[in-house]
Parts: structure tokens; sequence; C-alpha cells
């Protein structure tokens, strides 16, 4: 009974108000009355949400205005849930697990009667990005491995060049230098070149960074918080000092090794490369192939499992179709505090929609489709009532109107859709999904079957059994759901639906007129499409296929060049010995396979190992996948026949140019 107030976003301080320092005391209107600015939050503040908490708090994160909630005598009485989401904060030294023991000992303690709510005590971290976790570790673990494959290309090169360079070595060496002078100076030029990377990557991360924004999900938390800062440049400077050092070292310990006698004379030049070194130049390619192997696996997983996701049918028609959310504010002093006054809005509004021009049918939900909003409760049925709770059936549930069914093209299979007669004081009835009446009378007609929702005290009749429709989102299993009438249990909140016989957006400013013309203080929020809610359901897993397969492409570059390279630097190392065989008569088609033979055994044994590995680490993705397992035998042959003829383009331009080499002009430079 007190005057309303209100705490407002930095955003909303910040737009509406121009940062105002007095704003503390002003007075806004809200929902129709009169509200008292009392306190502004600090930039960057966003509500605690996720895509677990219940669908009231489903946008939270969106918000720009608080007020503080006051429930009244009346509304503790009424008929009817209100669910809140409840955030506390344990007291020094109390576990997890002693919260939700005392929560328990309350609950038995409260009126609840046969509601049969149960208490879940959750960390809010692990609230927050539960759902995100995994996918965020398998893209960090892909980019890892994009790093190797990069790294391993620079230390093949480093080494090629170390050859190159060994009578400049040799040389220093003479004069006075010392081994350990000698890997200081190889070191310090490695590291030269991973500070260069590490500072033109670090320039395409702050230019690209918005991009990135972009394209991830919203229902990543904290996604506009993702910025360059001091952590991502400490970080940097830590990746690029460790890989030059790491990868920088090894050839750096090779170049050391020489023979000082033999690296001074005059035919060093034409001098091949150590055993030592090519074994470690093929142990750099066999490590990238195998890397990149498990990159494209995964990859085409993802993108198998996506095209999978695409082809599942929702279960209703999303063409055509605008959604936009009204919420009623029903907190006194409202003229929508009571049921009654809540329905007869929503009735007109559905009236006022179907009548527009374009629009076919219009209708409303609590929970729509595909939103990832869903709730859940008890089903008692007669002679039952006993059934301690924990045991008894659970159905999803929400309320809708009488043209829902109609909107979304949900099929009618058995009796009658609900009509503007089912109201309060009408029988109370009900309708489910064929799901649910499989389950609950196999084989039998459910239409006149009567059941108990959880947390109402009467019984209500089946009337109607509709198709079963992908309620939160496309894979997740279809739920046994129930639908009540909005006319016989009322509801403040709901979102419309109308379909459309043109572009759905271009209804948008019909739509809020229409609002408005009931209620100039009712807000319009949520607008979008249909198909857009049903992209927005795939979003996630979109992500991580594009981002993954674009890495998974990058690594099959990196490899492809790394097998061009050494098999390029074989082939100029060997152009004296290739120029013999010439000469003793071998032919072109020889000197191709002898070079062909050389690249592919270590493309295939890297495809060996990269098969291997990603038979053991792909099982971590089995939870990102969609109707296809982790271990699929066609994935694997598949892309693993791919890299192979990859292997083979890069070996054979190299071989191909060995085919040329000019006899007298190889022997006469030796």
């Amino acid at each position: 009974n007190r005057a309303p107030v209100a705490i407002i976003s930095h955003s909303l301080w910040q737009r509406h108000f121009g940062g105002d320092p007095n704003v503390v005391g002003k007075t806004i209107m809200l929902t129709g009355q009169n509200t008292q600015i009392v306190g502004v939050m600090p930039e960057g503040f966003q509500f605690p949400g996720g895509a677990n908490l219940i669908p009231e708090l489903q946008f939270a994160l969106q918000n720009d205005v608080w007020m503080p909630l006051a429930i009244t005598d009346e509304q503790r009485q009424r008929q009817g849930n209100l669910n809140l989401a409840t955030i506390g904060r344990l007291k020094p030294g109390v576990t997890r697990l002693e919260g939700e023991t005392e929560l328990l000992a309350i609950q038995k303690g409260l009126p609840l009667g046969t509601i049969g709510f149960g208490v879940n005590v959750v960390p809010l971290h692990q609230q927050m990005v539960g759902t995100i976790r995994k996918p965020l570790f398998v893209l960090l673990a892909t980019v890892a491995f994009v790093l190797l494959i990069a790294c391993a290309n620079i230390a093949n090169l480093l080494l090629a060049r170390a050859t190159s360079r060994q009578k400049e070595i040799a040389i220093r060496a003479a004069l006075g230098a010392g081994r350990r002078r000698i890997i200081g100076q190889l070191l310090t030029e490695s590291l030269l070149l991973s500070f260069t990377g590490g500072a033109i990557g670090l320039l395409l991360a702050v230019w690209g960074n918005s991009l990135l924004v972009s394209i991830i999900p919203r229902e990543v938390p904290r996604i506009n918080d993702v910025n360059v800062d001091a952590r991502i440049l400490l970080f940097t400077i830590g990746i690029s000092i460790v890989t030059g050092l790491i990868f920088g070292l090894v050839p750096a310990l090779q170049a050391s090794r020489f023979d000082l006698n033999n690296s001074l004379k005059d035919g060093v030049r034409g001098m091949t490369s150590g055993a030592g070194q090519n074994r470690l130049r093929s142990l750099l390619v066999i490590s990238e192939v195998a890397m990149a192997l498990v990159l494209l696996i995964g990859a085409a997983l993802l993108m198998k499992s996506f095209v999978r996701l695409l082809d599942v049918k929702p279960g209703f028609n999303p063409e055509n179709v605008l959604t936009f959310e009204v919420e009623l504010p029903n907190l006194p002093p409202s003229r929508y505090e009571r049921d009654e006054e809540q329905t007869a809005f929503f009735q007109q509004l559905t009236a006022r929609l179907q009548a527009l021009p374009g629009v076919e049918t219009a209708g409303g939900v609590l929970s729509l489709p595909l939103s990832g909003a869903v709730e859940s409760t008890d089903i008692i049925l007669p002679g039952q009532q006993d059934t301690p709770d924990g045991h008894r059936p659970q159905a999803d549930y929400t309320m809708v109107t009488p043209g829902y069914f109609t909107t979304l093209q949900i099929p009618l299979l058995q009796g009658r859709n609900f009509s503007e007669q089912d109201k309060l004081d009408a029988p109370l009835v009900i309708m489910i999904n064929d799901t649910m009446a499989g389950r609950l009378w196999p084989g039998e007609n459910a239409i006149g079957k009567r059941l108990r929702v959880g947390f109402e005290e009467k019984e209500r009749e089946v009337i109607g059994v509709v198709g079963t429709i992908k309620q939160t989102a496309l894979d997740a299993e279809v739920q046994p759901a129930m639908y009540m009438p909005q006319l016989q249990s009322p509801t403040n909140r709901l979102t419309l639906l109308v379909r459309t016989r043109g572009e759905p957006l271009s209804m948008a400013a019909a739509v809020r007129q229409e609002v408005r013309a009931l209620d100039k203080d009712v807000p319009v929020t949520q607008v979008q499409t249909m198909e857009k809610v049903l992209g927005a359901s795939v979003a996630q897993p979109r992500f991580s296929m594009l981002l993954v397969g674009l890495f998974a492409g990058l690594a099959l570059l990196l490899s492809a060049v790394g097998i061009y390279g050494v098999m390029a630097y074989a082939v100029s190392r060997r152009a004296h010995e290739i120029g013999v065989r010439m000469a003793l008569g071998a032919g072109a088609t020889q000197v191709l396979k002898l070079v062909l033979k050389d690249g592919m055994t270590l493309a295939l044994a890297g495809i060996a190992v990269g098969l291997l590995g990603a038979f053991a680490l792909t099982r971590l993705m089995a939870s990102l996948l969609f109707g296809i397992g982790a271990k699929d035998p066609v994935t694997f042959v598949s892309v693993a026949a791919f890299l192979a003829f990859v292997a083979f383009i890069a070996c054979y331009i190299p071989a191909r140019r060995a085919t040329r080499v000019d006899p007298l002009v190889a022997l006469r430079n030796e």
C-alpha cells in the first residue's frame, strides 16, 4: 500500500535521462502509475538468469526496470500458482547440501497441499553456464589443436631454415660463438616470429570481436561482456612466449649440433639434413595430419547432427506466424488485479487481432513452443490421490486461448477444441497431447477421462487430444503435455500468435495499435516471427558447427601446407639423388612414385593416429550430437578418405616438380 518505486538500469539512465546525476527521486510513468526512481544499477549489471530458469525469468537479462514484489493477501489465497525463482546467498561455511536440507524442512511446513513442488538448490554459476559449458570446452580444444598444427608448421620451417644455415652457423662457431650463444640467437628469432604472430592475432581479435559477438547465440551468458581486455593481452603474451620457446627450442638444438669441418666445406650446400632432423620433421607432419583429422571428424559429426536436427518436424507450422508478448500489471493498484479482468482483456485483444485485414487466425499461449520455457506438474488420476510425491506421472502444462491450436496448425486428433464457453463458471476441461494419452490410457479413448492437475483441487475432463509438438527444443524428447483454457486458468501474461496471409512482420505495427487501443499503458515485447523462434532454438548447435567447422577447415589448410612444405623441401634437398637416378635410367613415373610414397607414408601414418584419437575424443561430444553416434563409421571413413586425397594433392605437386629435374644441371651444381 505504499507508493510504487523502481530501480533502473545504467543503460536506461544513459538512454532516457542522459546520465542525469539527480535522477534519483524523479517520477516516471510505469503501467499507468507514477513511479519514483530510487536507484540506478552499476554499468554492466545483468540480472542472474539462464536457460534452465522458469519462463518468467527467460528474458530477465534484458530488463531495464526492477520493482519490489508486493503480494497481497488476496493474491496469496487466489486459486492458481505464482512461480518465482529464488536466489539466496549461503552463509559462510554452509554447504549446498545443508542449504537444500534446510529448505526441504521449510517446505514441509508450508501449506502446499498436494502441489508436489520440490526444492533443488543449484549453484548460480552452474545455472547460468551449465548448457554452454561443454560446447565452449570443445571450442577451446579445437582452437588449441589449430594452434598446435600451426606451431608444428613453424617448427618444420625453422628446421628447414636451420639446415640451410649450417654453413653460416659453422662460421659463427669458428669465430668463437659457443653453443649456448647460437641457441640463444635462434630462440630470439623464434620468439620474434611468435610475438609478431601474436600481435597480428590480437589486432584481428580486436577488429573481429563485434563480428564474433553478433554470431554467438544470445543464450550464451554475459555475451555482451565479451571483449579484448588486459587478461586477453596477458594470455596472448603468455601463449607467444610458450609457443616461441617450445617450438623454437628443438630446431635450435638440432641446428647447434654439427660437424664444424664438414659444415665449412664448399659442398655443404647440397648436403642432406641429418637423420634426426628427418625423423623430427616426419613426426611433426604425422602429428599435424592426426590433429587435423580429429578436428575434421568432429566438424563433420556436428554438421551431420545439425542437418538431422533441421529435419525434425516441430509438430506445428511456423510459417507466416507473428508472435509477441503482453504482460498485464496485476499488482495493486491495477485494473487487472482480478482474474475476470485479465481474461476479458485477452478475449478482446484476440478478437481484435482476428478481425485485422490480412490475419487468418489468432491465439495465445503462456509458454511459447521452442522458447525453452516449460513448466511441469503432477498428474493425479481418480483413485490415486494417496500416491506419494515423486511416484505420480508428470506432464508439461500451459494455458492457451481457443485459437491457439488453429493458429499454429497443431492437428486435433480426437474430441473438440476449446471454445469461448469454457469459462470460470463452466465445467473444468483440459486437452492433452497424444503422447500423454498413449501413456495414461494405452489403447483407450482418452475423451471423457478425468484427471487432476497437481496444483489444483478439482478434476478436469479431457475434451480433446492434439498432436505432440516440440515444446522446449527440437532435439528434446517428446513429453506428455496438458493444455488448460486460459479462461479457466487466468494468467496476466500471454504470448499472442497471429497467422497472417503475407509477411508476418508487416503486421507488427497493426498488432501494437490494437493493444494500445485497449490500453495504452500495456507494453508489447518480444515481437518476432515464429520462424525466428525456430531458428533461435537451433542457434547453439549452429554456432558450434560453424566455429568448429571453420577451425577444422583452417587445420586442413595448415596440414596441407605442412605436407607440401616438407615434400618440397625434401625434393630440393634430394635434387642430386634424383639427378643420379634419372642419369642411371630412372623414368619420370618412377621418380613420381618415389616422392609420392615418402609423402603418403607420412600422411597415412597421421591418418591412422588421427582415427585412434578421434575415436577416443569424439565421445566427449556425444551430448552435443543429435540423431548420430559419436563413432559414426561413415563419417570416420569419408573424412579420412577426404584428408588422404588432400594429402595426395599436397604431395603430388612437389613430386611432379621432381620429375622435371634436369640430371645434367643437378649433377653439375653438386
